[in-house]
């Protein structure tokens, strides 16, 4: 459904996106995880025709994004990280004009049904500045759902929000992988990666550095980690493969050990020497 090949994007000295090839299945939800400034957004912009990749070449439904830029925008939806809605016109406000923008057929009964869907039919006369961070987001999931895309792009779609609100969230991602559509979502999130994603491309400074489902990825690196405090008192955690490998190593430290699964925290560690959050924010 969609084929990045070789794009790169620089502003000024900085590369943003260096030399990216991947390819999304049609309706898998595809995780790009790093942390700010690995690339991610950047890569949402180039894939939604909001910018030109310097060189490379990238496709959606064999569309040629950069060749057609307005064909793309038909087939796809997108929820930005910011959040963009008219805050002093309501939820039903909203979805009409975006609707009348878009040129979508049946509009009042097509967001009678994304309302519905969205868990909204009672927030419709709502003004959206009145609305919590989650509904507001459940709004914009509406708007973006309106004109029925092949494609959703969700750039840090949980980003603010609660972990009760956040759930719900996902609730509603995979509701609408069920309908058939492929989601791209971009986080920073360990656990919204591993949740929701049936594949994920881990980027670190504009470069694919891990590609593979949740499981595949920290089977590579190894299942187990072992934590423990060292005299220094600084926190040391160590990849094993197998958990007998975990106790042998468990066994020779006295106190204040704890063995547990692996996270794709962990196969970032392994793989780059740096945590995703402690990566400052650049792109």
């Amino acid at each position: 459904m969609i084929r990045i090949e070789s794009i790169s994007k620089s502003y000024g000295k900085v590369k943003a996106v260096d030399s990216l090839s991947f390819e999304i299945k049609k309706g898998e939800i595809f995780g790009l995880l790093g942390p700010n400034g690995a690339g991610k957004t950047t890569t949402v912009k180039i894939l939604t025709t909001l910018t030109k990749p310097d060189k490379g070449a990238c496709y959606i439904d064999e569309i040629d994004i950069i060749q057609n830029p307005i064909e793309i925008k038909k087939i796809i939806g997108v929820v930005p990280q910011e959040n963009n809605l008219e805050r002093e016109l309501t939820v039903y406000e909203n979805l009409l004009i975006y609707g009348m923008l878009h040129k979508v057929k049946n509009l009042k009964s097509r967001i009678d049904e994304v309302l519905s869907a969205m868990g909204l039919q009672d927030k419709k006369n709502s003004v959206v500045s009145t609305l919590s961070g989650g509904l507001q987001r459940r709004t914009l999931l509406a708007r973006a759902l309106l004109p029925q895309p092949k494609v959703l792009f969700l750039d840090e779609p949980s980003i603010g929000l609660d972990p009760h609100i956040r759930r719900e969230l996902w609730q509603i991602i995979r509701k609408i992988k069920s309908e058939g559509r492929t989601v791209l979502l971009t986080t920073h999130y360990i656990e919204e990666a591993e949740t929701l994603c049936d594949r994920v491309g881990i980027l670190s400074h504009g470069k694919l550095i891990a590609l593979g489902t949740p499981s595949e990825l920290k089977k590579d690196v190894g299942e187990y980690v072992v934590e423990f405090t060292d005299k220094d008192g600084r926190l040391v955690s160590q990849i094993c493969h197998s958990r007998e490998q975990a106790y042998e190593i468990a066994k020779q430290r006295s106190d204040g050990v704890m063995i547990r699964k692996s996270n794709l925290e962990d196969v970032f560690v392994k793989l780059t020497g740096e945590r995703i959050k402690e990566i400052k924010e650049g792109q």
